[in-house]
């Protein structure tokens, strides 16, 4: 099993500030010729339509030397989660999950929002000192 990100608790706790209940940490995906750990799988009761929402969340905290490299790593990791989970859950939202930090700084340039856009990821930008997610970008 994966060793889990430097703010793995701090946005599970800001998950469960949301109300998510957490159901898988990690979220294991097995398929016969391949498997992987997605860091957090949580439900939240939609009580208007009496279903439940489900999320699986890649959590990345962007403090190595190069942001844009880590990036790059984010981007190709999310993409394969995302065509692994759909064959398994295809009604399971995938969100990477952004330190607001990094968002502001780096996220917000033109260029990083034409790829984020070409890639349809969907963030969730945390700020890992108050446990809360600031923003869900779709």
């Amino acid at each position: 099993m994966p060793a889990k990100d430097l703010f793995h608790q701090e946005v599970r706790h800001a998950l469960e500030k949301e109300g998510w209940i957490v159901t898988h940490d990690p979220l294991h995906i097995e398929l016969p010729d391949i498997e992987v750990y997605i860091d957090l799988g949580a439900d939240r009761l939609l009580a208007a339509e009496r279903e439940s929402q489900k999320i699986a969340v890649e959590i990345k905290t962007f403090l190595g030397t190069s942001t844009l490299f880590e990036f790059h790593i984010a981007v190709g990791q999310f993409v394969n989660y995302r065509f692994l989970l759909n064959k398994i859950e295809p009604n399971r939202k995938l969100y990477l999950a952004v330190p607001v930090e990094t968002y502001e700084t780096f996220f917000r340039r033109e260029t990083v929002q034409e790829m984020v856009q070409a890639h349809c990821l969907k963030l969730a930008i945390y700020n890992p000192d108050m446990e809360v997610i600031e923003q869900w970008r779709e």
